[in-house]
């Protein structure tokens, strides 16, 4: 059959799903991004449309302090911890048609902000309100609305409370549209033994709630595991013998670091699972943690999960219809998006003023821009998408200026990760010089190569990647020939992080001049 997973490729962690009205809605974490929070919707669980985003006004809130911080690790190794917009959790309240999401902002050194936003038409992606803040000490907030005794909806808010890397799993009663807290903070679990429990979910099944939850860190030891109660409230008695219920730890899988899994029973009684993963080839994990889909059974009161696979083992009264959906919409596709700029990104607070498109988004003018990469206090001009696949490329022709340019200017295509890591291919309109630049901080990894070229009128950059290098090119107006500029091992941007790759254009200059780019495809 043909493969489904990722179901969600590319820079896609932390998922959460819900079916509403016959039609299943995903959101991710975005972090240092904006806008935040895609929407992602979906009749079959395979072939997905990005319909909106939850965080989409700057108004909002802001990412300006959505830094990454580098953590040394025991052996020499380093961990990345991105702040901005963490684990969002999407939740559908029938009774009042509203859609529900619950996130963490986290801002390195501060408190970290938890808020609910929240929409009536989900079906379009939004509008979505105002941010409403709640108090709760830790990450990973989770909705669930339950009956009461009186047939009400009680919604209650549950979350990993740090500090860590020991967090306890911990709830409260909440009003959804206000943030209220409606009872105490009451413990729940503090899973079994793993480092960071966190990613918690609630669940009623036939009389029982179960709590499921990540442990391990999100890397090579994450996991799931389950605990059930017969209150809400608890206690909660772990699955002694099944645990941990999901993950790929101490396999050789070529999908790792599996974990942050959210359910979903569909309208035939099946169960589903959305989680995170990593398609690991050796030391590269390319893309980073992407969305992969199984599927799950209940056996004695207790969920028994099928391997995350790039072809998983489906529910058989539905494996013909999914086979189908993925045939039809290949392997390693692109996620369909419901208009060009809906899948668009800036980096944290950008000026979206100095980033002007055409009606058909072929022309893209830039506003020159202060702030480069590798620092947070001035914004940055780049606009891009999440590279989507593994074996791709991604190319845009720059117009040159009929007069020489008298102040430095760079403008260009660029891979970008966080401030510490990035590529850039650019041309160098003071100095006629086509410039190649790659920074990993963290590696230890910084290199400029620059190559003067003769241009009249246009410069053509292009990426070509596998999953092995990334091969920068470039070539002068009309010529048909590319030279191929330099290549990147892909392995050395690879590492623990929390983010994936983003490609787009940039330009940097001191003073504001507009650059045209036209036809940036990412493929």
């Amino acid at each position: 059959m043909t493969e489904i997973n990722p179901i969600v490729p590319g820079f896609s962690p932390d998922p959460s799903i819900a079916l509403i009205d016959g039609t299943y809605y995903l959101v991710n974490s975005t972090f240092h991004m904006f806008p935040g929070l895609p929407i992602y919707s979906s009749s079959d669980l395979v072939a997905w449309k990005h319909i909106g985003n939850a965080i989409c006004r700057q108004s909002q809130l802001s990412l300006a302090s959505a830094s990454t911080e580098i953590i040394p690790l025991d052996g020499g190794s380093h961990f990345l911890s991105t702040g901005g917009l963490f684990a969002p959790t999407i939740r559908h309240h029938k009774g009042t048609n509203t859609t529900y999401i619950v996130c963490t902002k986290v801002v390195h050194g501060a408190t970290a902000a938890n808020f609910i936003v929240s929409t009536k038409t989900i079906h379009t992606g939004g509008p979505w309100t105002d941010p409403v803040y709640f108090d709760f000490p830790g990450i990973d907030p989770s909705l669930f609305f339950d009956d009461d005794d009186n047939g009400s909806k009680k919604a209650y808010l549950h979350g990993s409370a740090g500090p860590g890397p020991w967090t306890v799993i911990r709830m409260f009663e909440i009003n959804a549209d206000t943030g209220e807290t409606l009872t105490d903070v009451r413990e729940l679990w503090k899973g079994t033994g793993g480092i960071y429990p966190e990613g918690p979910h609630i669940y009623k099944k036939d009389g029982w709630y179960y709590l499921f939850i990540s442990e391990g860190g999100t890397h090579e030891d994450h996991m799931v595991t389950v605990a059930r109660s017969r209150s809400i409230w608890g206690p909660y008695d772990p699955f002694s013998s099944g645990n941990p219920v999901l993950t790929a730890r101490g396999t050789d899988e070529y999908i790792q670091h599996v974990g942050h899994t959210d359910l979903v029973e569909d309208l035939h009684g099946n169960w589903w699972a959305v989680c995170l993963g990593a398609r690991r080839n050796g030391e590269r994990y390319v893309l980073g943690r992407e969305t992969f889909l199984t599927t799950l059974d209940w056996e004695d009161g207790w969920p028994v999960f099928q391997k995350v696979r790039l072809n998983p083992v489906l529910h058989r009264d539905v494996e013909k219809s999914l086979a189908a959906a993925a045939r039809e919409n290949g392997s390693h596709r692109v996620v369909d998006e419901v208009s060009p700029d809906v899948g668009f990104l800036y980096i944290r607070d950008a000026v979206l003023s100095n980033h002007r498109f055409s009606d058909d988004f072929k022309i893209i003018t830039l506003v020159a821009g202060r702030g480069g990469f590798s620092q947070l206090e001035e914004p940055v001009t780049f606009v891009g998408k999440r590279q989507r696949r593994l074996q791709g490329s991604t190319s845009v022709s720059i117009s040159v200026f009929p007069v020489a340019v008298q102040t430095q200017l760079a403008a260009g295509l660029a891979y970008f990760k966080d401030e510490h890591r990035y590529i850039q291919l650019f041309y160098n309109f003071l100095s006629s010089q086509v410039v190649f630049k790659v920074v990993n901080k963290v590696k230890v990894i910084s290199k400029v190569v620059s190559h003067f070229v003769e241009i009249q009128a246009k410069v053509h950059l292009r990426i070509d990647y596998t999953e092995s290098e990334y091969v920068f090119s470039f070539r002068a107006d009309q010529d048909t020939n590319s030279t191929a500029f330099e290549a990147v091992d892909s392995l050395n941007m690879t590492g623990n992080d929390f983010v994936g790759p983003i490609i787009g254009v940039f330009a940097i200059s001191d003073e504001d001049l507009l650059v045209q780019f036209s036809n940036l495809i990412v493929d």
